[in-house]
């Protein structure tokens, strides 16, 4: 059987079939989201798009993404170890290419009908691709396929992978939603009484506070405000490979529609706190929020944000609710469960790669954390 692939520039370039063959299966595949890549992708993001065929018949698609760190600051607070960090960073990784999403947790990177391919001929074919996406496109300092699951490894095991080192960084916190949970207090009452206590306080904090879902007329009016919150989020993180476009969040719920979810939050009629959700399948993949800086400890917006989130999850009959990497412990506390997640690694240049590991291990910050049981 032979296989061929093609390099798309654009959205546009698709084949027909994309969605049906590809997007159905994973939202951040699809033909829309893909084009909200197009209109907001972040200033120092470029993307290519991959599909994969067999004769005629398209079997699989993937997604690179190029981001480039020259004017960019990884490393936000402005500490002299994080300048020493930019610096070095800037240094010995310039540019890196992604097989995957940098701006969403798991694995979001490909697609491909496997009664069709191997998932071993599939990976040979994604390792072809990103070779020719780099002789085409530029070479970058870094190459990088992220957030495969440890059982999925095994297909990178082959030579041409030998190059390669593998990591692992913070886990990905995904809440199973039980079956037995048909509303939020069947939820609540699996809780132990120490975690039942938090969650009525933190409720209790909250009232006051109005909550709506913004369709897409409320995302325009409110872009301005939203886009100040998730900077007070985004700034305080002590790493970042990216920033959000102004126009993004209108953006996805222009293509996603109901498949994107906004939630604002206003005290006395003021915007204080939104968060956003993208509906996949039977997954639900928590995406970024903001919130007023002054308010967030006094009235516990986050911690009421993961309650809200999953409050959705239930009542809507999804099976997991995808919270990500970042704040594992508090995600801990309403549930969510430490997944590995792992990736590979490799510097284009030879003298650099043997010590890609003691770079990596140096560069990527460590986070500490308590894993928190809630339930009884």
């Amino acid at each position: 059987m032979s296989y061929t692939f093609k390099i798309f520039n654009s959205s546009a370039e698709l084949p027909n079939d994309w969605n049906y063959i590809i997007g159905q299966q994973n939202i951040m595949l699809s033909e829309e989201y893909f084009r909200v890549l197009e209109e907001s992708k972040p200033a120092n993001m470029r993307c290519f798009f991959v599909g994969f065929f067999s004769g005629k018949n398209l079997i699989g698609g993937a997604l690179f993404q190029y981001l480039s760190f020259i004017e960019h600051k990884s490393f936000q607070k402005g500490e002299v170890l994080c300048s020493i960090r930019n610096f070095l960073a800037k240094q010995l990784s310039r540019d890196v290419m992604i097989l995957g999403n940098n701006m969403l947790t798991g694995q979001n990177g490909f697609y491909f009908n496997t009664s069709k391919i191997s998932n071993e001929k599939a990976i040979s074919l994604l390792d072809e691709a990103s070779k020719s996406i780099q002789e085409i496109r530029g070479k970058t300092s870094l190459i990088i396929f992220k957030d495969y699951q440890k059982s999925f490894l095994k297909n990178f095991e082959k030579d041409n992978f030998n190059s390669f080192y593998r990591f692992s960084v913070q886990p990905n916190m995904i809440l199973n939603i039980k079956p037995e949970w048909k509303t939020f207090e069947n939820y609540a009452d699996d809780f132990s009484k120490k975690y039942r206590a938090r969650l009525k306080s933190a409720k209790k904090k909250i009232e006051g506070i109005q909550k709506i879902e913004f369709e897409l007329d409320a995302v325009k009016k409110y872009q301005n405000e939203m886009n100040i919150l998730y900077q007070n989020v985004a700034e305080n993180a002590p790493f970042n490979t990216f920033f959000l476009t102004e126009n993004h969040f209108e953006s996805m719920k222009q293509n996603l529609k109901d498949n994107f979810k906004i939630f604002g939050y206003f005290l006395n009629e003021k915007l204080i706190g939104f968060y956003t959700l993208i509906l996949n399948n039977n997954d639900i993949d928590t995406y970024f929020l903001g919130y007023s800086k002054e308010i967030q400890k006094e009235k516990q917006i986050y911690l009421n944000m993961l309650f809200d989130m999953t409050e959705f999850g239930i009542s809507h009959q999804f099976k997991r609710i995808i919270f990500g990497r970042t704040a594992l412990e508090i995600k801990s506390t309403i549930g969510a469960e430490p997944v590995e997640i792992f990736g590979l690694i490799k510097h284009n240049n030879k003298a650099v790669n043997p010590f890609m590991k003691k770079i990596f291990n140096s560069l990527n910050p460590k986070v500490e954390w308590i894993q928190r049981k809630p339930f009884k």
